[in-house]
């Protein structure tokens, strides 16, 4: 256990670390596109810079499973920890922003989120629920994989899981023309986010609560 908890530390440092880097660009960039300050509707940019931003976003996403994968031989904990650090990125990108720029002014206030595969757009405060979500999910399977508890889940619970995942994807996607069309977005839908995240949440502790009794030797 004392192991873990220091690749905890280790992994958390990184992230935020990695958090501050990503936040530091993005400053650049609304220094170039926004020097009135960033807002709806967004800025096109242009295609070749847009290509490289992408490349970018899917850099960061291969050094997070990148560390991940180095930090374990497990499938479960590389899956954990791919996710708490995914999860203290996202969190402290917007804490660096808020210390670089005072931004968000408000949790309400509208962040395009990710490119990949299209754009992602919605209020800060929704990328960071799953933020917390994932960080706590993780932390939680990750004590109970080290006190020797197989991680079991049935069918339905994975099925739960995804189908979560794919609506909160959808309530971020779904006006992702409004990008493009250089127009005000239209309301959040706040019922679809909560519906994936119900999803979610209940096929985490339906799952744990199933889990079977028997128990491997605790990891070092």
């Amino acid at each position: 256990m004392q192991r873990l908890k220091e690749r905890l530390i280790w992994l958390t440092v990184y992230a935020v670390a990695m958090a501050y880097l990503e936040s530091a660009v993005v400053v650049y960039l609304r220094a170039i596109y926004y020097p009135a300050g960033f807002g709806f509707p967004l800025a096109l940019i242009e295609p070749g810079m847009s290509a490289i931003e992408i490349g970018r976003e899917a850099a960061t996403l291969v050094m997070l499973l990148g560390v991940a994968m180095v930090m374990s031989e497990d499938r479960w904990e590389r899956f954990l920890f791919f996710c708490l650090s995914f999860g203290v990125w996202d969190t402290f990108y917007y804490v660096w922003l808020w210390v670089f720029l005072d931004w968000p002014p408000s949790l309400l206030t509208w962040d395009i989120l990710f490119l990949i595969p299209i754009p992602w757009i919605g209020p800060v405060l929704a990328p960071l629920i799953i933020s917390v979500a994932l960080i706590i999910g993780s932390l939680l399977l990750l004590r109970l994989r080290h006190r020797g508890i197989q991680l079991r889940f049935p069918t339905w619970s994975w099925v739960l899981a995804v189908s979560g995942g794919g609506i909160v994807l959808s309530s971020f996607m779904l006006d992702f023309r409004t990008v493009l069309a250089q127009v005000e977005p239209p309301p959040f839908r706040w019922w679809l986010f909560a519906l994936g995240v119900m999803c979610g949440i209940t096929a985490l502790t339906c799952g744990v609560s199933r889990l079977p009794n028997t128990t491997t030797s605790e990891r070092p």
